[in-house]
């Protein structure tokens, strides 16, 4: 099987590679610099990248090198005075990680990169820059230039991770929209004690509103982060000037010590296609998001979680070539209408040009979910019936498109979540009686997997222990919300695919089976 190339290795490229080798597929991730960026980037991986990390084996490494958080606050900065804070606690029911991570890129790119190297060896190039490409009908003919001269690499697929200014991009032709902000953001890094010797109770994450000059202060694992707006005409300041900003908001203190800073343009565009033929552009490539509330770097990880279980499937031979379909229409509301319109939003209530901002205004439940990016519904079905922003203080009913919470349930050998039982299949969960005996199609599918799920634990001698869930008190019926002699089919990267009746007496007819086989295009 020829291999997926992946051109940059940033974070985006990263985690698509280790997707891709979760799900057993070779890839080539080719990146032009000699060493992984040292710049000064983002620095918050919110709970659903975090999700996506745990089933491409990785969430363990990155944890041990970051800084959780639990709340996210929202603060003005004129008065300092608290507003409305994001509390991930909230989430407790929903995930196994209620929390947020403050890590900077410039770290969590070497522990990407590492746990890579563990888990699929010799994958990632450095000093490796795509000058070209040729596509053919079952392949893609990379032109890769090294120190060592220039190469033809023959790969199945190759998916665009090399940035904004993507070359790939615009070797294809293919068009920007979108505006380049007139503020640029200055950000300093600094080592200073505000915890102990200089205690300054701030939220580890938290958003500074002011019409005159906003403020983002993030408690990184080695350092204190402040960024700020520089306004349009104004000098780019030295590192002196922006130690004195953090110090002015700080007070005085003592042992601070810049270490690093930078002065960058924002960019809010979107390619107005995301692919061609065996081309798929991913990342800042397809879609440049305003960083505010973290938005940036984990609408990129939505895309690294869409794609590869398709390619995965369509190369293992499970899938028509039309599931690939799914990537940009799903994937392309959620960054342009979605995280694009979230984050301009976010970026008017910081300046107070807006008072209020709707993924604010939804419950505490509500809130924390839109904020941790667990709230995206995507059109699974091509009805257009998306979402970004849940709503309610406690949570709602699962609908199609929705990810499904990460519930605890028992199976014949102890406690199971239902994400473990997705991590690389289809899996369709039947929510009945096992005292009755229901009767599951006796057809099978590659990639998909079949669960009963009963408050009633399956007696010995039923013939379904090995498929029966067990589900004390109904919890996880309850929390997804399905009425009984109900098939919820969940897709590999844990969105709901389709919720359907189904008859627990007549295994004649498979609905989650036919809807399997409409999803992936297959034929058996």
């Amino acid at each position: 099987m020829l291999p997926v190339i992946i051109a940059g290795g940033g974070p985006v490229g990263l985690i698509t590679a280790l997707g891709l080798a979760h799900y057993g597929i070779d890839v080539v991730v080719f990146e032009e610099d000699d060493q992984l960026s040292l710049d000064t980037k983002a620095g918050t991986v919110l709970t659903r990248t975090l999700e996506v990390l745990d089933r491409y084996d990785a969430a363990g490494d990155v944890l041990a090198a970051a800084l959780r958080i639990d709340e996210i606050g929202d603060i003005d900065r004129a008065t300092g005075e608290a507003r409305a804070s994001v509390h991930t606690g909230e989430l407790v029911h929903d995930t196994r990680f209620p929390f947020v991570l403050n890590i900077p890129q410039h770290h969590l790119e070497p522990v990407l990169r590492e746990r890579l190297e563990a888990l699929a060896p010799k994958t990632v190039h450095m000093g490796h820059r795509v000058v070209g490409f040729t596509q053919g009908g079952d392949h893609v003919d990379v032109v890769v230039e090294s120190i060592g001269g220039r190469k033809t690499i023959r790969g199945s697929y190759l998916l665009a991770c090399d940035g904004g200014r993507s070359q790939l991009r615009e070797a294809l032709g293919i068009t920007v929209a979108g505006h380049t902000l007139a503020q640029r953001y200055m950000l300093v890094d600094l080592e200073v004690d505000l915890d102990e010797a200089n205690p300054r109770d701030f939220p580890y994450l938290a958003y500074f509103g002011d019409p005159t000059e906003w403020m983002i202060l993030v408690r990184q694992p080695h350092c204190w982060r402040f960024l700020y707006p520089l306004e349009p005409g104004r000098p780019e300041p030295d590192r002196a000037e922006l130690a004195a900003k953090a110090q002015r908001f700080i007070g005085d203190v003592d042992g601070l010590r810049v270490l690093g800073t930078n002065v960058y343009p924002v960019h809010h565009r979107v390619a107005d296609r995301w692919r061609d033929g065996r081309v798929f552009l991913m990342g800042d490539a397809a879609h440049l998001i305003t960083p505010m509330w973290a938005l940036g770097l984990n609408t990129g990880v939505l895309d690294a979680s869409n794609l590869p279980w398709r390619l995965a499937w369509v190369l293992r031979g499970w899938a028509d070539e039309s599931l690939l379909d799914g990537y940009e229409r799903e994937q392309s509301p959620v960054a342009v209408r979605g995280s694009g319109e979230m984050a301009e939003a976010a970026r008017a209530y910081m300046d107070r040009r807006a008072t209020e901002v709707s993924a604010m205004d939804g419950g505490r439940w509500g809130v924390a979910v839109t904020r941790s990016l667990l709230g995206v519904r995507l059109d699974v079905d091509g009805s257009g019936d998306w979402s970004m922003i849940a709503a309610g203080d406690t949570p709602q009913p699962v609908r199609t498109g929705d990810r499904l919470p990460d519930v605890p349930l028992f199976g014949p050998h102890g406690q199971v979540s239902l994400h473990d039982l997705t991590r690389d299949s289809f899996a369709a969960f039947y929510f009945t009686d096992v005292r009755r005996r229901p009767r599951l199609p006796g057809t099978v599918s590659p990639g998909l997997s079949r669960y009963l799920v009963s408050r009633w634990d399956a007696p010995l001698d039923s013939g379904l222990r090995e498929v029966a869930l067990f589900d004390p008190g109904e919890h996880a019926t309850h929390r997804i919300g399905v009425l009984p002699d109900t098939a919820v089919l969940v897709r590999p990267d844990g969105h709901v695919a389709a919720i359907l009746p189904f008859d627990p007496a007549d295994d004649t007819k498979d609905p989650v089976r036919d809807r399997y086989l409409q999803i992936t295009g297959a034929t058996r």
